[in-house]
């Protein structure tokens, strides 16, 4: 085979520094597209980006050479930058320094998709810690709950 064919499909997640409520509604506006930008300029494709006033959720398709950790550390650091740049009040901006990565199968991007564009309504009834504590536990990712958050 002279070509290489690659699916690779990540939902990431991160929030602000401590879970700091940053994410305004006029924020968002202009930090989604900046993601998908970012993703873009580094030959991922942006599916789908939300989050909530504390946290970014993001399914992405990656190159076959880019590494999860790779993947965020680009969007991380891109965006923290472009939003101490931008909006000159946000000079406390931080995201938190971990993140969770899950892989995502094809079949299921419709439901990650609409998992992450319902984040507003999902967060009335759950934090952001519980939400992240059942992404770790339904992907089978060992942790120690002293040092998640």
């Amino acid at each position: 085979m002279s070509h290489s064919h690659v699916s690779n499909l990540m939902h990431c997640t991160f929030s602000t520094k401590e879970r700091y409520p940053f994410l305004t509604p006029e924020l968002e506006l202009r930090l989604w597209p900046y993601l998908g930008g970012i993703a873009r300029e580094n030959r991922m494709k942006a599916l789908a980006i939300g989050g909530a006033d504390d946290h970014v959720h993001a399914l992405l398709s990656l190159p076959g050479v880019m590494s999860f950790a790779k993947a965020v550390q680009l969007v991380k650091g891109g965006s923290s930058k472009w939003v101490h740049d931008t909006f000159p009040a946000m000079q406390k901006f931080q995201w938190q320094e971990g993140y969770g990565a899950f892989s995502v199968s094809a079949s299921q991007v419709p439901k990650t998709i609409a998992y992450i564009n319902n984040q507003k309504e999902h967060h009335r009834k759950k934090t952001f810690k519980e939400e992240f504590l059942e992404l770790l536990n339904k992907h089978g990712i060992e942790y120690d709950s002293r040092y998640v958050f």
